[in-house]
């Protein structure tokens, strides 16, 4: 009691000769009791030193080793209907067996006769093709002939155009004799009437004279005509020349724009030609999508998109699959306090969900039903989780992981580190202090060696 009253009534009334009391406050019991106390405390003792393995645990599953050998789905490239399927779920299917047939749902693709129409538009326009390279050999001859023809116009015209100047040179020395012909004509007519007036000539013999002095005038004109005909004559040779050059300009230049155009047209129907064999392969390969095949050999799991004429557009999963062949892994995730303890090819024990173990978290050789494996990778991000991914191959030294074991299933991994005595593990987890960093033997070889 709080013993707070005057009236203590312990001090007044005895409990001795009671049943109850007798019970309570035998000796005996007390030395039986102090005797386990210290046994207790012994053992206690002696537990605190013993030797405790620090490990680092993880949840994780079974997954592969490499990602080709993990479960995955097939899609189709493109939309479509469903319209028949070629397996059931569970069924063994090898790489590039038929999984289900389906058909297009898209209008541009719907004629059965696409490819061929297309194959058909395709060599029309490679035989129009065909057309404009013989129609740029034709202008590049008719460049030719024009080129030809050019010259020999030229040729003509230059040889008329010397023989123009010849002309001039022959009428101008006619010219000049005509014009000395006058001269003397008119020199002989005024001495015959200066001596027709002194009485020595008759005036028969001036008239005579006057007729000669007009016949050399009137060829002296004559010739003076000629020889303007003539410089004109020079004249229209130059300008047939100009006329020639300029013509046969113009027409090889049509013919070389005629040229270009049709080389033009050339490349053009040449690239819708390449256009036009690009559709029709895309159309077969389109045609080869409708038959979705299994990409490796595996087990057909379950029917994403079930039914028929059921429609899905591209990309969207239809089958899973899992493969036949793989190596199995476990992918398990540790906390970040944790991952400067793991390394790759450090020492992991797992116990398989589904597999009877008797695991002793402190004492691993004492454990049963656990497997041994190797770290093989471990993820430089961090996870959706908070944690980071490790992922862990069978150890080929040890014993063999269980058959059985399939993909997913679940996983408990305990990285084994440091041996340390249970005192201090305790203490280490009441302050939460991280395991000690565990050495593997390479990493102190390496640093003896340095």
């Amino acid at each position: 009691m709080l013993n707070i009253s005057h009236n203590q009534l312990n001090k007044k009334i005895t409990l001795k000769g009671y049943a109850a009391y007798d019970k309570a406050f035998k000796v005996r019991h007390f030395k039986i009791f102090n005797k386990f106390l210290f046994v207790f405390g012994v053992i206690a003792l002696i537990i605190l030193f013993l030797p405790w393995t620090q490990n680092v645990s993880g949840k994780g599953y079974v997954t592969t080793l490499t990602p080709d050998q993990r479960p995955q789905t097939i899609q189709s490239p493109i939309p479509g209907r469903i319209e028949k399927w070629y397996v059931k779920e569970g069924d063994f299917v090898k790489k590039g067996d038929t999984v289900l047939f389906i058909s297009e749902i898209k209008n541009e693709y719907q004629d059965p006769n696409l490819v061929q129409r297309t194959n058909e538009q395709r060599d029309a326009k490679s035989r129009s093709v065909v057309s404009y390279k013989e129609k740029i050999k034709a202008l590049e001859q008719q460049i030719l002939a024009l080129n030809s023809e050019r010259k020999l116009k030229l040729s003509q015209a230059e040889n008329k155009l010397q023989q123009t100047r010849f002309k001039v040179k022959s009428d101008s020395i006619a010219y000049k004799a005509s014009q000395t012909d006058f001269d003397i004509a008119k020199k002989q007519y005024n001495r015959t009437v200066t001596l027709q007036a002194e009485g020595l000539k008759a005036v028969i013999d001036v008239e005579a004279k006057r007729l000669k002095l007009q016949g050399a005038q009137a060829k002296l004109i004559a010739q003076e005509n000629k020889l303007l005909a003539s410089k004109n004559s020079v004249m229209n040779a130059q300008l047939e020349i100009s006329r020639i050059a300029a013509e046969y300009s113009n027409k090889i230049s049509k013919s070389r724009s005629d040229r270009f155009s049709a080389e033009s047209n050339q490349f053009e129907a040449e690239a819708q030609v390449s256009k036009l064999d690009n559709k029709s392969s895309s159309y077969q390969m389109r045609n080869a999508m409708y038959y979705i095949t299994a990409p490796q050999n595996g087990y057909i799991n379950k029917a994403i998109k079930g039914g028929l004429g059921e429609t899905f557009k591209e990309g969207e999963m239809l089958v899973g699959i899992m493969p036949s062949n793989y190596d199995l892994a476990v992918e398990t995730y540790v906390e970040p306090i944790d991952l400067p303890l793991i390394h790759i090819n450090e020492k992991i024990r797992i116990q398989f969900d589904g597999w009877p173990a008797i695991f002793f978290s402190g004492w691993p050789n004492a454990s049963f039903g656990t497997y041994a494996g190797r770290v093989v990778a471990v993820e430089t991000f961090i996870s959706d989780n908070g944690k980071f991914r490790v992922l862990i191959a069978p150890d080929k030294e040890e014993e063999k992981w269980p058959k059985n074991v399939r993909v997913g299933s679940g996983a408990l991994t305990i990285a084994l580190l440091e041996d340390v005595p249970i005192w201090y593990e305790i203490w280490r987890q009441l302050n939460g202090f991280p395991p000690n960093y565990y050495k593997s033997e390479k990493q102190e070889l390496a640093k003896t060696k340095e």
